[in-house]
């Protein structure tokens, strides 16, 4: 199992003289210094610009618009109160309008993978830094999509809690009704540990909620919904990593089901294709109606735009977007969570400022829906594209269900075996995720006919490896059960046949942990064979069967019914002698 290797650590990481300075807005010589002990101790972190720090200017990439706070942010003060120390505040996109990293006064932030490509947005500075381990994590925002497209675009995990969860107070707004806090690491563990931390209802934030997050983890046996209808801009490497993507997740237990994408796709237009967009220039409405000069093409525009709509505009967009929502909630009733490409693919920087507002709206083909549907989503690395761009998938729940999507969040990251961002750093052991009762231990049913039965000789091969008896039943009748020649001790061979030429078999089904799986498999000699076999309830488990080759010299039971009746008919009770 790979270690951790020293997540408090000052150290450098590979690459540090390559640090883009675009990145940081605000670096002061010395950190600002957390409490000395509590579960943050020793980590350093980085805040987005336009969260506060007292004493340290707030711009929200406007130098026109910068003011110097008094009190930090909300989410600022539980952090340091945790312990962590708190190093700068990170460029963005203008007042966290935009998903490339491109539209900053102090430069366009660059990809931490390769330089030539967009960081993504508006938090490009925080997962740039978390990316190349000059911190352990940061904060972003996320409104549309900026919490997690830069964390799909710099192999980092993005984690856009459920609504109201963490504290706004403090935050420069964007469409205040459904900003975020997000957080950025290199691991869902740390996300986790740090969503921890920073959750608190704060009766100052007008959005604030108490929220009951959902504790067990997603079934086993989990549905994952699929729009129905994906587009990936015309990059095949996207469309083939998403593909292999899901291929993972149905590994890991999952099915994909397609869901009708289209009202999430309408859902997410609305954002900046209706009244909506008014919010957006309510946020800054007193500074841009004074200074709109200061702020740079195209945020001056798009924020600008949100003065047309009428209030019954907006009226009628929040009746539309109502019922979108309504058609949304239809999908969650064969699902336990959405998956989708976090972004579609990836731009050049130069291609980005060339046509700067339609690649940056095709950035957010799977984001703008989350937070207008108030669902919870969490941004994992994928994989790394046969290009050498990174690539990630986001999985989406309804709200509460933070704590299940970091559970299985951890388990995907962690089978891509991608390395730590740009660090080159391997993956640490996976961690419990905070706040979810502990998941049992993985297991598997194991069907058994013969001599691994209770009280037969090999029985002790179960129970040794923790196995426990689950079932007495049948098999479907579909079987035939033969006494095979010249085994120590005896054992039955199980053979599936066409419909009408079987009956059932009687059978035993044991729960085995799947760490002893493995193991266990090793000791079936053959021509036996671990297989999948029908019960007599249509279900499917793992169980014996054996070669057809096998039946040379063997003795059909069938007729039997089960091995123990067999045995049974071998020591007959002996009459009593009157």
């Amino acid at each position: 199992m790979v270690q951790e290797t020293n997540p408090r650590s000052d150290a450098s990481p590979p690459n540090a003289d390559r640090w883009a300075p675009q990145a940081w807005i605000h670096r002061p010589e010395q950190p600002l210094a957390g409490a000395a002990q509590g579960p943050l101790a020793g980590l350093r972190f980085a805040v987005k610009d336009n969260i506060d720090v007292a004493g340290w200017p707030t711009t929200a990439a406007c130098p026109a618009f910068a003011y110097t706070p008094e009190a930090h942010a909300k989410a600022v003060q539980r952090l340091l109160d945790a312990g962590a120390s708190l190093v700068g505040k990170t460029n963005l996109d203008q007042f966290a309008c935009g998903l490339s990293g491109t539209r900053s006064p102090y430069g366009a932030v660059p990809n931490a993978i390769n330089a030539l490509y967009v960081s993504g947005g508006s938090s490009s500075g925080s997962a740039y830094a978390v990316a190349t381990g000059q911190v352990d994590f940061a904060l972003g925002t996320d409104t549309a999509g900026s919490g997690r497209v830069p964390a799909g675009l710099n192999n980092i995990v993005g984690l856009k809690p459920s609504r109201g969860l963490i504290s706004a107070r403090g935050v420069v707004p964007a469409a205040q009704s459904v900003d975020c806090v997000s957080i950025f690491a290199t691991t869902v563990a740390r996300a986790a540990e740090v969503l921890a931390v920073a959750m608190a209802h704060d009766p100052a934030d007008p959005y604030a909620r108490r929220l009951a997050l959902a504790d067990a983890p997603f079934p086993t046996s989990f549905r994952f919904g699929v729009p129905d209808t994906l587009s990936f801009m015309g990059d095949a490497a996207a469309s083939t990593a998403f593909q292999q993507a899901v291929q993972r997740l149905q590994a890991l237990g999952g099915e994909a089901v397609a869901i009708d994408y289209a009202p999430l796709a309408a859902c997410a237009d609305m954002l900046y294709g209706s009244a909506l967009i008014a919010e957006r220039y309510t946020a800054v409405r007193d500074f841009v109606d004074a200074h709109e000069e200061a702020l740079i093409e195209p945020v001056r525009s798009i924020i600008a735009s949100g003065r047309a709509p009428s209030a019954a505009d907006l009226f009628a967009a929040q009746n539309r977007l109502a019922a979108l929502a309504q058609q949304a909630a239809q999908l969650w009733q064969g699902i336990d969570l959405l998956v989708v490409p976090t972004a579609p693919t990836h731009y050049t920087i130069e291609a980005m400022q060339a046509d700067p507002v339609a690649l940056n709206r095709n950035l957010g083909a799977y984001t703008n829906f989350v937070n207008l549907l108030d669902y919870a989503a969490l941004s994992v690395p994928a994989s790394l594209r046969a290009d050498g761009l990174p690539f990630g998938i986001t999985l989406i729940g309804r709200c509460g269900s933070d704590w299940q999507l970091a559970e299985l969040g951890q388990r995907f990251h962690h089978a891509t075996g991608l390395p730590q961002g740009a660090t080159g750093l391997p993956l640490p052991a996976m961690q419990p995720i905070a706040g979810l009762k502990a998941a049992p231990a993985p297991s598997v049913r194991v069907a058994v006919v013969g001599a691994h039965l209770s009280g037969m000789p090999l029985n002790s091969q179960l129970t040794e490896r923790g196995a426990t008896r689950v079932a007495c039943t049948h098999t479907a009748a579909q079987y035939r059960l033969y006494a095979l020649p010249n085994t120590t001790p005896p054992k039955p061979g199980l053979l599936r046949v066409h419909p009408g030429e079987g009956q059932a078999i009687e059978i035993e089904v044991w729960d085995m942990p799947l760490a002893h799986y493995g193991s266990f498999v090793a000791l079936v000699p053959s021509p036996l064979c671990i297989g999948t076999l029908q019960l007599a309830d249509g279900t499917h488990v793992q169980g014996f069967l054996c070669e057809p080759l096998a039946l040379d010299g063997a003795t059909d039971i069938t007729h039997l019914g089960g091995w123990r009746a067999y045995i049974a008919s071998l020591n007959p009770p002996q009459q009593a002698i009157a």
